[in-house]
C-alpha cells in the first residue's frame, strides 16, 4: 500500500512479487477512498491470480545481476 502511495522507504535492491491488474487497482482505490473496508479489500484480492515481477531498484544490482550473453533473431 505504502507503495501506491508514494510512501515506499525501503532501501530494497532487489523486489520481488505479484503485479495488479487492473482489479486489483480498483480494489485498492475502493479502499484507499474508504468506500470498503480492509476486509473486504483482502477478501476481493485473494481470489486475483497475480503475474510475478522483479524490481530491480538499484544502478548497481543491475551492473551485478544482468550480463548480455547474446541475442537471436526471431
Amino acid at each position: 500500500m505504502n507503495c501506491r502511495r508514494r510512501r515506499d522507504v525501503s532501501d530494497y535492491d532487489i523486489v520481488m512479487g505479484g503485479v495488479a491488474n487492473d482489479k486489483v487497482f480498483d480494489t485498492v482505490e475502493l479502499y484507499f477512498t474508504g468506500l470498503i473496508n480492509k476486509a473486504e479489500a483482502i477478501g476481493r484480492l485473494r481470489y486475483e491470480k497475480p503475474n510475478y515481477q522483479v524490481a530491480l531498484r538499484t544502478q548497481e544490482v543491475i551492473r551485478q545481476a544482468l550480463h548480455f550473453t547474446g541475442s537471436e533473431r526471431l
